[in-house]
């Protein structure tokens, strides 16, 4: 059987030797030009072709867009400018693609385009020769930082002020930290931090993603709020979450912890959307799921009264369906009046899911509401019982003897099954 090809080149000065190539290659069919990365996904969706070539360069070269090849069958092969560098074969690695021929090298392209996608003990299969290798991700340093994903269900339980106040307890503990705004429903970071941004630090690093620039970029996508704290602010208006392509965020995350802690504020929904099937446009939920996915630590917070704790119990449920992760569970505004004690909630919690610790936050409206007016962090408002008991999270979170309230915890690692 032929193996049948798409190519797009843009108008790349690789084109013609490469069609010629190809051409003239026994066992090899160029089935179209496509005009660009669009109509390329458009004529894999067909199911008639086997490899795609294009230059990694190409706009609209993406992880989503590589997925969707993949999810027709379609092997990408990437033609790459001579003696490409790290940043060009770290990029390739990032959105999924092994094979890179070097332009002044095209005569390995109907070797790299007719190989075998993998060896049969399950190990990737490279071309020799001229073809460019990728790193070996065992290779990489591991950082320091890591990624605290705070998510919770509907109905405002607190996941901004939560994420908001452990990333300014961090900073005040001198710990290099980015706050990243990732809920594609309402994201409120920058109001609740009284940052006026014109520009979405999201989308930004989305485009810059996109680019395969982010890594050397990164500091232009974030708001330094002191020596120690900066934030990448969130969407705009909710409807713009079509412009961050899937594995954007997963991407800008793994950017920021090599530069010291992250923490993501998420959104509430865990459900997948279908419509992503269908096309290359994500799913509106990708951001929250590609944060958790990414996290080494997951927090889940929930209101004390009776209607958080249903929510919360249905959300503990939900996301032991999604993760292997231990979770920190966070039990917010919490108080008295509600009749019930820590010893109750933790009875129930314990009915829902193992968790790697259980905190509760106090009710502390007057401390909560001068910080959100004053579009100022709590460790900046001063000392309160909700600042204090923020300390206890982190304190555990990091695994350093834990206050009151606060179990030593396991660490989450890596937390959402693929």
């Amino acid at each position: 059987m032929p193996v049948v090809v798409l190519v797009v080149a843009a108008g790349a000065a690789w084109e013609s030797p490469a069609l010629r190539l190809l051409g003239e290659s026994p066992g090899i069919v160029v089935l179209k030009r496509c005009v660009d990365v669009a109509d390329l996904l458009a004529a894999a969706t067909a199911g008639q072709a086997d490899v795609a070539v294009l230059g990694l360069d190409a706009p609209g070269l993406d992880l989503a867009a590589t997925d969707h090849l993949r999810k027709h069958g379609v092997r990408p092969v990437a033609i790459v400018p001579a003696g490409v560098d790290d940043a060009g074969r770290l990029r390739a690695s990032r959105i999924g693609i092994p094979w890179l021929v070097a332009e002044d090298r095209l005569d390995a392209l109907p070797e790299a385009v007719t190989a075998v996608p993998e060896d049969p003990d399950g190990t990737r299969a490279r071309p020799d020769g001229p073809a460019v290798p990728l790193p070996d991700p065992g290779d990489a340093v591991p950082s320091e930082g890591r990624v605290l994903a705070v998510w919770g269900p509907a109905g405002a339980p607190g996941r901004t002020t939560l994420a908001t106040a452990i990333a300014s307890e961090l900073g005040r503990r001198r710990l290099r930290t980015v706050l990243v705004d990732a809920d594609p429903w309402g994201g409120s970071v920058a109001q609740a931090l009284g940052i006026l941004d014109e520009v979405s630090g999201l989308l930004s690093a989305a485009r810059l993603a996109t680019a395969g620039q982010l890594a050397e970029r990164f500091a232009s996508v974030q708001r330094g709020l002191d020596a120690h704290l900066s934030v990448v602010t969130g969407l705009p208006r909710p409807d713009r979450w079509v412009e961050v392509r899937a594995g954007a965020v997963e991407h800008l995350l793994e950017v920021a912890r090599d530069h010291g802690q992250v923490v993501v504020d998420t959104g509430f929904s865990l459900e997948d959307d279908p419509a992503s099937e269908f096309g290359s446009r994500p799913g509106r939920n990708q951001m929250t799921l590609g944060a958790l996915a990414v996290a080494d630590e997951v927090l889940v917070v929930g209101n004390a009264d009776p209607v958080g704790l249903s929510r919360l119990a249905r959300g503990l449920v939900e996301l032991r369906e999604l993760t292997d992760a231990t979770p920190h569970v966070v039990v917010n505004r919490m108080r008295a009046s509600l009749g019930w004690s820590q010893k109750d909630i933790a009875g129930m919690v314990s009915g829902f899911t193992r968790s790697a610790a259980l905190h509760f936050l106090p009710e502390d409206r007057a401390t909560a509401d001068r910080a959100l007016v004053a579009g100022r962090t709590l460790a900046e408002v001063g000392d309160s019982p909700l600042a204090r008991a923020v300390a206890g999270v982190v304190d555990a979170v990091l695994g350093v003897p834990a206050g009151a309230g606060a179990v030593r915890p396991r660490t989450a690692g890596r937390a959402l099954r693929r």
